[in-house]
């Protein structure tokens, strides 16, 4: 009997070694590509050192260490104000050496306004790909583009671990004006608080909610009312809010024009040539915006030719802004906690 057993649990064991190992071969791209991250991610966390070190440092500058005390108190807000969930993150600083870091790489169908997904394992799928490597995210991005599919790739300067580790303040951020600050530190800590798995929408336009009108919050409660952190806060948002909607628009024209039935019969040169011009178009009536700001500047834009992943990343951020400003108001009262409390029991997050 114990010679049987015995023989039963090698085979088992045989048995999971084998289906093992041909995971491993099926799988060889996902795990390769986690095993790169996961080393990237680690050399952050592993050289990330406690905030008190720069801060008790006499030869650290005086306004960096302001803004790392501001990002405390962004952080404190967050939870008693918002209702974030507390978390240890933010409490370390990654000295970045003026380099950047890591590059996100997006694609979209060339003729349609879906995004491409990857599928990494439990959790779930995600419409962008991050590389610590900008050449692989490069060669990443080519190989898509040789599939006919709209590539691009964007560099990144803030990310979240979605509450698996504890994210550590990146050195660049620190260049930020105060209500870009909150913005990013509260947009980061809503995804450590709620996930949703696969829907990355949601996900980013909740994030972008959370993070700019926590922002206003923030900088009211911090700097008052008529403050010049708060005012100015303000006018890049008006000119954010324009930017953002007209490329929403945008993104509805082109979604119009590969949907029309005279479109569809087309050859795929005829096809590339009407959405060229009408990317053009697009970007053309960008620049008889009269912005407030010099931050959308006409010689820039006119030199921008973007493709479908760059109108994506707009639907990806911020299509669904009125959607959570009205159940806001309308059904929560404007009460922030009670709504984001709402939502967190609503949706099981990552």
């Amino acid at each position: 009997m114990f010679k049987k057993i015995k023989y039963i649990t090698k085979r088992i064991l045989q048995i999971s070694l084998i289906l093992l190992v041909l995971a491993l071969i099926w799988y060889y791209e996902l795990v390769w590509y986690g095993v790169q991250q996961g080393i990237g991610q680690a050399k952050i966390l592993w050289n990330a050192k406690p905030t008190n070190e720069f801060l008790e440092n006499p030869a650290f500058v005086d306004s960096l260490k302001t803004k790392i005390r501001l990002i405390a108190e962004i952080k404190r807000f967050s939870v008693d104000s918002l209702g974030i969930n507390p978390s240890k993150s933010y409490e370390k600083m990654y000295d970045q050496k003026g380099k950047p870091i890591l590059w996100i790489v997006t694609a979209s169908a060339p003729y349609e306004l879906k995004a491409h997904q990857w599928e990494f394992g439990f959790l779930g799928k995600f419409s962008y790909k991050g590389h610590f490597d900008r050449k692989k995210a490069e060669k990443d991005s080519a190989t898509l583009a040789q599939t006919g599919l709209d590539a691009d790739v964007e560099q990144v300067s803030a990310w979240s671990t979605l509450g698996w580790f504890n994210d550590p303040i990146l050195s660049s951020m620190l260049a930020r004006k105060e209500g870009d600050l909150a913005n990013l530190i509260i947009h980061e800590l809503t995804h450590g608080t709620l996930y949703v798995k696969d829907d990355v929408d949601y996900n980013e336009n909740l994030a972008s909610f959370v993070g700019d009108y926590g922002a206003i919050r923030f900088l009211t409660q911090k700097f008052g009312q008529n403050s010049t952190q708060l005012a100015y806060y303000m006018n890049d948002k008006v000119d954010d809010d324009i930017f953002n909607n007209y490329m929403l628009s945008g993104a509805k024209k082109l979604d119009t024009l590969y949907k029309n039935k005279d479109f569809l019969t087309k050859n795929l040169a005829e096809k590339k040539e009407l959405k060229i011009a009408l990317i053009k178009e697009i970007i053309i009536g960008l620049t008889e915006i009269p912005f407030k700001t010099k931050k959308f500047k006409k010689d820039k834009l006119l030199k921008f030719v973007p493709n479908n992943t760059f109108f994506m990343g707009y639907v990806r951020y911020y299509s669904k802004q009125n959607e959570f400003e009205k159940e806001f108001k309308e059904k929560f009262d404007s009460n922030f906690p009670r709504y984001f409390k709402y939502l967190k029991d609503k949706y099981p997050s990552l």
